[in-house]
């Protein structure tokens, strides 16, 4: 009976846990093709609870997006993704789409300008160098989001 018991209680919670394992974040990343910075980015949110789609766009075109969606061009870095309503630019963490998703702030979004070695699809976290992830505000102004050390 003991058993018994056990496994129903173990298949009803696995039941209710299986919808937050389903509903991975949708997040639409533009990039240019064979770029593999772009697509470790892209597996990191993956491994983070993201569903990263990816469409590649040629530089011009990825350059006029990044513009026309409020990017400054001094935030720019090799990719811009879309999720739900923000702009992310750039080798952003996992961690920080999520705060932004969270606490919703009336911005653009969020940008890691360039591509700093050891953020999040640039090499080795362990091994980085210091690096701010900047919130975009509406009018285009920018202040620090969060702030990566040196390791």
């Amino acid at each position: 009976m003991k058993s018994h018991l056990f496994a129903i209680t173990f298949l009803f919670s696995a039941l209710s846990a299986a919808p937050a394992f389903a509903e991975a974040t949708a997040i639409d990343v533009k990039k240019t093709s064979g770029c593999g910075c772009c697509l470790s980015w892209m597996n990191h949110l993956e491994e983070n609870g993201f569903a990263p789609t990816g469409e590649d766009l040629n530089g011009g075109w990825l350059v006029r997006l990044k513009l026309e969606s409020g990017v400054p061009q001094r935030m720019t870095s090799c990719h811009t993704a879309f999720v739900d309503g923000y702009v992310i630019e750039g080798h952003v963490p996992a961690a920080d789409i999520r705060r932004l998703l969270d606490e919703r702030p009336d911005a653009i979004g969020l940008a890691v300008p360039g591509m700093p070695y050891g953020s999040p699809g640039m090499g080795p976290e362990d091994d980085r160098e210091a690096y701010d992830v900047f919130l975009i505000n509406d009018d285009g102004s920018t202040v620090v989001f969060s702030s990566y050390t040196k390791k």
